[in-house]
């Protein structure tokens, strides 16, 4: 009898052990999805309209992935590698700010790599604490044109280093039961990457932008399906090289995923990002402060395993093209993938 009951408490041990290292690793994955997602809004590096070059921070349908509002108890450590791809345009009958100048229209493509840790601290009163940082590198090349009278003249600019980095110094996660789970963060990110006003091509948006947010994930295992939802805000400080302020925006982006016992999952993906302020400055001030939003929409296929029968290892690949854009950068290559190891 004492046999049996070492070997339940054992295997619910096990079970629990397993469940926290797959909560960890959605939840590093989320740190470095939010991470891409914002750094994207490339100053001068992509394009400019709601928000100088087009985005802010934010890609609509990025910011969520499994598992987004179960945080990592203590002690666990996750560490993620992620890419990104987005190849976007803005037409030539929009006038762009970019860097304190006017462009009409811009043609962007950016390649980004990140690499984030997370870790778990503890918890109190029910609610776990987790903080993570994450380490962006970023490719991208710009076309923009330049207009006097009927006669125009085009300029590609390229650049790549690292870029700002992102930083999440607290987020609080709560389990109303072992299927349903809130988390709140504020997360922020430091204007440390490189940067030149006289550029098409930057390596950072030259601000700081503080970015409170709320995530729900809901499990329903009879099933086997997953829902996800990520709502946030972005407030942004102003540039000072070109003295442009962007306008605060809103993002939602929501998942849905059917889970198979083989580990693969498909489901879909949909985000928007609406800008609740006009932007401000002399230039945004010229071109009507223009407010922007965006709808994009697409399919994610998931993987978990684990790596030598320990490890658990989980990846992600996803298309999420935009289906209706005022303002904002349009693309219908916006391709993304994750890796991720916890231990």
């Amino acid at each position: 009898m004492t046999i049996t009951v070492q070997t339940k408490v054992q295997q619910k041990a096990q079970r629990k052990a397993q469940h926290t290292a797959r909560c960890a690793m959605r939840k590093v994955k989320h740190t470095a999805c939010q991470a891409a997602l914002a750094a994207l809004g490339l100053a001068g590096a992509t394009t400019g309209h709601a928000t100088e070059s087009a985005l802010g921070r934010p890609v609509a349908g990025s910011s969520v992935l499994t598992g987004v509002a179960e945080v990592p108890p203590a002690g666990i450590y996750v560490v993620n590698l992620e890419d990104l791809y987005l190849d976007g345009s803005i037409s030539g009958s929009r006038t762009v700010p970019i860097n304190g100048k006017a462009s009409l229209g811009i043609d962007a493509k950016i390649n980004f790599t990140l690499a984030s840790i997370l870790r778990g601290w503890g918890s109190i009163g029910g609610w776990s604490f987790a903080s993570g940082i994450t380490v962006p590198y970023v490719w991208t090349e710009v076309t923009g044109t330049a207009g006097v009278g009927r006669f125009t003249s085009s300029t590609t600019q390229s650049a790549s280093n690292f870029y700002d980095l992102y930083f999440t110094p607290i987020e609080a996660g709560y389990s109303f039961s072992a299927n349903s789970h809130i988390a709140l963060s504020f997360n922020f990110w430091a204007p440390t990457g490189g940067y030149n006003p006289n550029a098409l091509a930057n390596t950072s948006l030259n601000n700081w932008t503080f970015v409170p947010q709320v995530a729900w994930t809901q499990l329903v295992p009879e099933y086997g399906l997953e829902f996800d939802v990520v709502a946030g805000l972005q407030f942004y400080t102003r540039n000072h090289d070109t003295d442009y302020q962007n306008g605060a925006l809103f993002t939602l982006d929501a998942l849905a995923l059917k889970r198979f016992a083989n580990g693969v999952g498909v489901g879909l993906v949909m985000g928007t990002v609406q800008q609740l302020a006009d932007d401000t400055g002399p230039l945004a001030d010229r071109l009507n402060g223009f407010r922007g939003h965006d709808f994009a929409l697409g399919p994610i296929i998931t993987y978990d395993t684990k790596i030598g029968g320990k490890a658990p290892f989980s990846a992600s690949l996803r298309w999420v093209p935009s289906i209706a854009s005022t303002n904002r950068l349009k693309s219908t290559s916006t391709v993304m993938a994750t890796a991720t190891l916890a231990f």
